[in-house]
């Protein structure tokens, strides 16, 4: 890059990032009502501009393959008429979620009499980064507004132009309900640069979130300079006991597996109780064979259906985001949490069980986002979870986990009321 070019790029993305702040400051005195009819008007604005949203989409479709986008990934970035007012009822959930800031979280009165308050407050500019997927361009909007903080939206180029036909139109809402309209601003630039001077703006940036591959986040994680929110990848497990109802249990782990396949909260990894295996496996493999997926297994599992393949560590530790499933026969649930602990990913692990005692150790002992009971792992989502959207699935442990909803893009500050205490 030409040194002029190069200066040009580094002040285009300051002075994106002081809009942002002087944005941000803004918003924070901004009531809910405000908030809440930026909201509504964007969704509205969604549905009725719809036809110019799916001109735009058509523009990333037609240029996905040379991308070199799978399938699924050209799916992810698919809009519908249908998907278009999904995500105009997800500002509007986001909207009737009860207001953040200023919530007291607790209160506390001193001895001597000092009231002492911890009140949640925005974390201020939120750079978010992520790729082929233009419904999160809304849902990212969406919760950082609500909660008080403006965003800088960096999409991938596959979505480059339905991710601009979004932002236009929540720019919009944005001028006509009295929100700063720098609030939500979308990089304006390819250049893949760009992300490392935002990152290198801990003074106008007060967060980072990386939403994409493993390629992606770990470049985010290692040249940020503010802190990062983010999540490696999505190595799903549903575990299936010796006590559990083989019924609930097959059809947990074809929902689980097939309802979506391209998303992170699909499983991708099947273990079995050997007392089951042999009345089990036969039928789950067959089901999810007619569903197009390969199985890779263990020995146990190849010897009780012939068209699965050797699995290898590597095939327990993938996230697949495809057709494709590893499945190992163990000997008891001890087996079970130490395989999920090994090889998972820290994002969603789920047990199919009757016995109490044995959901409660596995809940206790796999070190994961979400435990899943009885239930497929495509719910660990931020709408299944009343969050009304998320902005990712953290597999972090610090300072957010799981889902991250309005209160997880929040911080808090004590405020302390005194009548002329002073300290001995």
């Amino acid at each position: 890059m030409a040194i002029a070019e190069e200066k040009k790029l580094q002040s285009y993305c300051l002075d994106t990032a002081k809009r942002a702040r002087h944005a941000s400051t803004q918003l924070g005195l901004l009531s809910g009502d405000i908030k809440n009819r930026w909201l509504k008007t964007s969704g509205q604005m969604l549905c009725d501009r719809s036809e110019e949203l799916l001109a735009a989409n058509v523009c990333d479709l037609e240029a996905a393959p040379g991308f070199g986008l799978t399938e699924a990934q050209s799916d992810r970035l698919r809009l519908t008429p249908e998907r278009i007012e999904s995500i105009a009822e997800g500002m509007r959930q986001v909207a009737k979620l009860p207001e953040p800031i200023g919530e007291i979280i607790e209160t506390t009165i001193r001895p001597n009499g000092l009231k002492i308050q911890k009140v949640r407050v925005p974390l201020g500019v939120v750079f978010f980064v992520y790729e082929s997927r233009p419904n999160v361009t809304a849902d990212a909007a969406a919760l950082c507004l609500k909660s008080g903080n403006a965003v800088i939206l960096r999409g991938g180029k596959e979505a480059a132009h339905s991710s601009r036909a979004i932002v236009e139109i929540l720019i919009a809402a944005a001028k006509q309900t009295g929100v700063p309209e720098d609030a939500v601003q979308l990089v304006a630039t390819p250049d893949r640069e760009a992300v490392g001077y935002f990152l290198s703006m801990p003074e106008w940036i007060d967060l980072a979130i990386p939403r994409g591959g493993a390629g992606l986040i770990k470049r985010v994680a290692a040249e940020a300079q503010m802190p990062v929110i983010k999540h490696f990848s999505g190595n799903c497990h549903v575990y299936v006991d010796a006590d559990a109802n083989q019924k609930m249990a097959e059809a947990i782990v074809v929902n689980a597996k097939c309802q979506r396949m391209g998303v992170c909260n699909a499983a991708e990894s099947l273990l079995v109780h050997s007392d089951v295996a042999d009345s089990f496996l036969p039928n789950i493999c067959q089901r999810l064979s007619d569903e197009g997926v390969e199985i890779r297994g263990d020995e146990k599992t190849v010897s009780l259906f012939s068209s699965a393949r050797r699995a290898t560590d590597e095939d327990y530790r993938a996230e697949y985001l495809g057709p494709v499933i590893s499945v190992r026969v163990v000997p008891s649930l001890e087996d079970a949490i130490d395989h999920i602990n090994r090889f998972g990913s820290g994002h969603t692990d789920a047990i199919v069980t009757e016995q109490s005692s044995t959901a409660e150790k596995f809940a206790a002992e796999v070190d994961t986002a979400a435990v899943i009971i009885n239930a497929s792992t495509r719910f660990n989502d931020g709408g299944e979870f009343g969050l009304g959207a998320e902005i990712g699935i953290s597999t972090d442990k610090f300072h957010a986990r799981g889902p991250c909803g309005l209160k997880e893009l929040t911080s808090y500050k004590y405020i302390v009321y005194g009548e002329g205490q002073t300290r001995t």
